[in-house]
Order: structure tokens, then sequence, then C-alpha cells
């Protein structure tokens, strides 16, 4: 797994979050397979955003990507 492929399959799910003002940025992926997310504009702020890095983005990262044991949001 490298940046790149993981940088893909934030771009298919990017347009739901831009959908209400959020995106996501791509910090780094660990060779633990630990994708570290920066959360940013609407859903840095939201109360949702938790829900939305776990059972969106993590669980999209993880079906695309068997090597990726979780998803972390860094500041």
């Amino acid at each position: 797994m490298n940046n790149q492929s993981v940088e893909q399959t934030i771009e298919r799910i990017r347009p739901y979050l831009k959908e209400d003002g959020g995106d996501v940025e791509l910090v780094r992926v660990t060779a633990e397979g630990i994708v570290e997310v920066r959360l940013t504009g609407s859903c840095t702020s939201c109360p949702m955003s938790m829900m939305t890095l776990r059972a969106g983005i993590e669980r999209a990262l993880m079906l695309a990507h068997e090597s990726v044991k979780r998803v972390e949001q860094v500041k």
C-alpha cells in the first residue's frame, strides 16, 4: 500500500465531504497500516466528524486496502 493508492481512494469519497463544506487531507501512511488524515473545512468543528472518520473514511479505506488497520485524525 502506498500514499498514491490511498489518495485515490480518498478522492472517491472526497465529493461527499465537500457537499457539506468539509474535506480531508492525507498526512501519511505508516508501515503498520495506520492512515493519518487531517479533516478540514466544516469537518473541523462538526460534532459528527468522528462518525465521518470511522464510518465513512476509515471504512472506505479498509474495504479498499486490506493492509489498512485504522485511520487516525491528526491536527
